[in-house]
C-alpha cells in the first residue's frame, strides 16, 4: 500500500486544512465525551442516567436535522460550520466552568448536552456535505470520506487515553477546558480556507416544501432509502453500546477511569484500522457486500464482548467491534455521497445525520433502561442480535440494491473502469459490484 494513495485527498489544500484542524479539535471532543460519561456515573451511580445523558445530547439532532438540511442546501456551508464550531467551543467552556467551580450537577450536564445536540443538528450534516466542496477531483471523494473517518477514530484513540490520565490526575473539569481550547484549531483552519461557494436555486420554495422535496427524493430512490434504514437500525440497536462502557469498566472489569480509557481507546484502534482499510481502496465497488458483512460482524463482536470478564479479551473484541462499526458506517456514507445530486446533498446528509446520530439517543435511553433491569451484558446481547439480523436482511436484498445503483455510477462516471466499460463490450466483462 502506497502512502501517496492512502493520503491522496490531502493534496487538496482546503481538505488538508480541514483535516489538520479537525484532528486537534476531535481529540478534545473525545476527551470531553469520556469525561462526561465518567462524571455522570460518578455523580449518579446510575446506568439509566448514562442513557439519559446520551439521549439529551442527541435527541435534538433527530428533530432538527431534516430542517437543517433544507437550510444547508441554501446556505454557505463553510460559514455555517465556523458558527457551529464556535458555539460548540462556548458549550465546552461553560461545562469547564461548572465542573472546575465545583457546582456542577447532573441536570446542568443534561441542559448543556441538549444545547450541543441542537448545534450538532446543523454542524454534522454541514461538515458531511462540505467534504465534496473541498475536493476538486471527485475520484478522491471516497478517500476523503475514509480519511475523515480515520481522523475521527485516531482522535477517538488518543483523546480517551489522555482523558483517563487527566481525570485520574486533576479531574474531569480540565478535560472540558482542553476541549474548549482545541476548537480554536478547527476555527482557524476554516478561516484559512478559500472556498468557491456555489449557490443552488431554491427561489419561491418554502422550507416545508424543500423538506418534502428532500424526503420524496430519498424515499423514492431505493438505494438511498435502504442505506438510511441500515444506518438507523445499527444506530438504534448497536451504537449505544458505548454509553455502557463506564459500567463495564467499573462493575464488570473492576477498574477505574484508566480502564474506561483503555476500552474506548480499543474501539478507536479498531475503527481507525477499518477507516484506513477503506482509505486504501481505489473504488467503491464491493461496498454493498462490505456493508452487510460489517453489520453482521459488528453484531457478533458485541455479543462475544458481553460475555467477557477479562480486560485483554475485552479489548480485543472492542477492536473488532470498532473496526466493523466504522467500516459499515463509512461505507454507507461513501455510497450516499457518490450517488446523491449536489442540490440535494445537504438534505440527504441531514437524513444520514438523523439516522446515525438521531436514532442513537433512543437506543441510549433503551440501553440505559434495559441495563438497569437486566444488566449491561444482557443488554449488549440483545443489541448485537438485532444488528446481526439487520446485516443478514441487507445481504438478502443486495442483488436488487446493486442493480439499481449501477446505472447511477455509469451516469456520473464516478468509477473510471465503469465509464470506460460503457464504450467497450461490457457483456464480456464481469458486472461490477457495489
Amino acid at each position: 500500500m502506497k502512502i501517496q494513495n492512502l493520503l491522496r485527498a490531502l493534496r487538496h489544500r482546503n481538505y488538508k486544512l480541514f483535516f489538520s484542524g479537525q484532528l486537534v479539535s476531535l481529540i478534545g471532543t473525545w476527551m470531553q465525551s469520556l469525561a462526561m460519561g465518567w462524571l455522570v456515573y460518578r455523580l449518579s451511580n446510575s446506568a439509566f442516567m448514562l442513557g439519559l445523558i446520551g439521549f439529551s445530547s442527541q435527541i435534538p439532532t433527530f428533530f432538527i436535522s431534516p430542517f437543517a438540511g433544507v437550510f444547508l442546501d441554501r446556505w454557505d456551508k463553510h460559514k455555517t460550520i465556523v458558527i457551529t464550531q464556535t458555539l460548540s467551543m462556548v458549550q465546552a467552556f461553560m461545562a469547564a466552568y461548572l465542573v472546575l467551580s465545583g457546582g456542577v450537577q447532573v441536570w446542568h450536564l443534561v441542559l448543556l448536552n441538549v444545547f450541543i445536540g441542537l448545534v450538532n443538528g446543523f454542524d454534522i450534516p454541514a461538515r458531511q456535505s462540505f467534504i465534496v466542496e473541498m475536493i476538486e477531483d471527485r475520484k478522491d471523494l471516497g478517500n476523503a470520506i475514509a480519511l475523515n473517518s480515520s481522523m475521527f477514530n485516531a482522535a477517538r484513540l488518543i483523546g480517551p487515553s489522555i482523558a483517563g490520565l487527566v481525570i485520574a490526575a486533576v479531574g474531569e473539569g480540565t478535560c472540558f477546558l482542553l476541549n474548549a481550547v482545541s476548537y480554536l484549531a478547527v476555527i482557524i483552519s476554516l478561516l484559512a480556507m478559500r472556498i468557491n461557494y456555489v449557490k443552488h436555486s431554491h427561489e419561491g420554495k418554502h422550507v416545508l416544501a424543500g423538506l418534502k422535496e428532500g424526503i420524496k427524493y430519498a424515499w423514492r430512490f431505493i438505494p438511498i432509502r435502504t442505506i438510511l434504514f441500515m444506518i438507523a437500525m445499527l444506530s438504534l440497536a448497536g451504537m449505544p453500546y458505548t454509553i455502557l462502557m463506564p459500567v463495564f469498566a467499573r462493575e464488570i472489569l473492576k477498574g477505574g477511569a484508566h480502564t474506561l480509557g483503555f476500552l474506548v481507546g480499543a474501539i478507536g484502534v479498531g475503527a481507525l484500522c477499518g477507516a484506513l482499510y477503506l482509505a486504501s481502496r481505489k473504488t467503491v465497488r464491493g461496498l454493498g457486500k462490505i456493508i452487510s458483512s460489517a453489520a453482521v460482524l459488528f453484531g457478533v463482536s458485541l455479543i462475544i464482548f458481553s460475555f467477557s470478564h477479562n480486560l485483554i479479551f475485552s479489548l480485543v473484541m472492542l477492536v473488532v467491534t470498532g473496526m466493523s462499526m466504522m467500516i459499515h458506517m463509512a461505507s454507507c456514507n461513501t455510497i450516499l455521497q457518490t450517488i446523491v445530486d449536489d442540490k440535494m446533498r445537504g438534505r440527504v446528509m441531514s437524513y444520514y445525520t438523523m439516522a446515525f446520530m438521531g436514532m442513537t439517543p433512543f437506543g441510549s435511553l433503551i440501553f440505559g433502561g434495559l441495563a438497569s433491569m437486566i444488566g449491561a451484558p444482557h443488554t449488549l446481547i440483545f443489541g448485537g442480535g438485532f444488528c446481526l439480523i439487520a446485516g443478514t436482511i441487507f445481504a438478502y436484498k443486495l442483488p436488487m440494491f446493486k442493480t439499481l445503483i449501477r446505472p447511477v455510477y455509469r451516469q456520473k462516471g464516478i468509477i473510471p473502469e465503469i465509464a470506460e466499460g460503457i464504450q467497450s463490450t461490457t457483456i464480456l466483462r464481469t458486472p461490477p459490484e457495489n
